[in-house]
């Protein structure tokens, strides 16, 4: 064991896939916990003792836990900085890639749940996110800086936000526009997209089978 062993708490297909295509794009090792969510193993009371939410992703690195996609997407690019896929403090892109990641969780999320539950518009006053619209506005506008999250370089905000995209427009819960098009094409084009997809389609098979 190092000092930078990583056990990884996945469910195939769902957020903590945003953490596979990260890891796969660190090129680092770490250690596969498969769970199945149809099993309800993110129920069970081992799991639990890791994560009382019984959500995915987490990743366990020594004593510490670390869980919420966000935090886990900048824990693991600052672990492995050597990787160059995230800006360090003293960085100009620092502050807009936490400012990306946080808006993922606090914006992006709450947003489509709304839009995907058919609630009524909340008072703008109320909501943090403050409207569908708003977020949908917002994110377009930064793609269109492109060809990556923070503009010229890819980073640790493209492994949460490449995926998540996929997810989002795939099920139409956010526009595909132009911008967001030419994003996608070039994730897909990316070879740890296709590894992520290789080992959630095999967890998959392999839980169907039992």
């Amino acid at each position: 064991m190092t000092d930078r062993d990583i056990t990884f708490f996945h469910a195939p297909n769902s957020r903590s896939s945003c953490t596979l295509h990260l890891l796969e794009e660190l090129g680092v090792p770490y250690d596969l916990h498969p769970l199945s969510l149809d099993r309800e193993d993110h129920k069970s009371p081992d799991y639990l003792a890791v994560n009382p939410m019984g959500k995915v992703p987490a990743i366990r690195h020594g004593e510490a836990v670390i869980t919420e996609l966000g935090a886990v997407t900048l824990y693991l690019g600052d672990l492995f900085p050597e990787t160059g896929l995230t800006p360090q403090p003293g960085d100009p892109l620092r502050g807009p890639l936490l400012r990306w990641l946080f808006f993922y969780g606090n914006c992006v999320e709450p947003a489509i749940l709304q839009k995907a539950m058919k609630w009524p518009d909340p008072p703008k006053r109320a909501a943090g996110y403050g409207s569908v619209d708003d977020v949908v506005a917002t994110v377009v506008g930064q793609l269109a800086g492109g060809p990556w999250f923070l503009g010229e370089r890819f980073t640790v905000a493209d492994g949460l936000w490449g995926p998540a995209l996929v997810w989002l427009t795939k099920f139409g819960l956010l526009p595909t526009t132009p911008e967001v098009a030419a994003y996608l094409d070039r994730i897909e084009a990316r070879p740890a997209t296709a590894r992520a997809r290789a080992i959630d389609a095999a967890l998959v098979e392999k839980f169907a089978a039992g």
